[in-house]
């Protein structure tokens, strides 16, 4: 198991085919995406790696931290991620990750906090399919309808799908397929939507349901 990479959204476009077909795809910008901090079996317990993305400014970094990075010798990262990999595959600080760490036609799984839509009914939120347009029915036309029980047990059970908060909750969405890779601008082109809004961070790995591609870089691309 390698490790993911933390990327940016920039936004969703389309790549056109020979035959003239087009595919959406997300536009994924791996910005400066550097290894902050290695994590092994023998201090730490289990092994992982600590990745960084962006450059922060120093006024924005607090002490803790900037004695973390300068530990690294890296410069202060926007936003710090852990990911958890094999013993053989723990890279060493200061390392830059490449986008060619991932190949063309491989499948990732992709996880990101998706938009906040506020409040929302049953309808929109659970996909309820609301009361009768017609028989009787009067202006509650889109709510949820009974939500308890009869006398025993006489309570709404706990998580009854009802009207809430809708969004704003991470998730992750499994074998979405890389469309192309941009190693120069560091860009990767997943086929189809990821979660999040633009300009939101999202986490970008090997799917654990498909095998990796025999020709992918192990343990990591890295920058030369």
């Amino acid at each position: 198991m390698r490790t993911g990479v933390i990327a940016k959204k920039l936004g969703m476009t389309r790549l056109f085919k020979d035959d003239g077909t087009h595919v959406p795809v997300t536009v994924l910008h791996l910005d400066e995406v550097r290894v902050v901090a290695a994590k092994t079996v023998e201090t730490d317990g289990y092994s992982a790696v600590q990745l960084g993305i962006g450059k922060a400014k120093p006024k924005n970094v607090s002490k803790g931290l900037k004695g973390h990075f300068a530990k690294a010798k890296v410069e202060p990262a926007l936003k710090l991620v852990e990911f958890r990999v094999a013993d053989d595959a723990v890279l060493e600080a200061g390392a830059a990750i490449s986008a060619d760490h991932f190949s063309i036609g491989q499948f990732v799984d992709v996880a990101g906090v998706t938009k906040g839509k506020g409040f929302a009914g049953g309808m929109k939120r659970w996909n309820f399919s609301g009361l009768e347009a017609s028989h009787g029915v009067s202006v509650s036309h889109r709510s949820l309808g009974s939500t308890g029980n009869r006398q025993d047990p006489g309570k709404t059970f706990k998580n009854k799908k009802m009207a809430g908060h809708l969004g704003q909750e991470r998730v992750t969405t499994l074998n979405l397929q890389i469309a192309a890779v941009d190693a120069e601008r560091n860009l990767v082109l997943v086929r189809g939507a990821v979660p999040g809004s633009k300009g939101t961070y999202v986490l970008l790995r090997d799917a654990i349901k498909k095998a990796r591609p025999a020709d992918a870089a192990y343990p990591a691309a890295l920058k030369g």
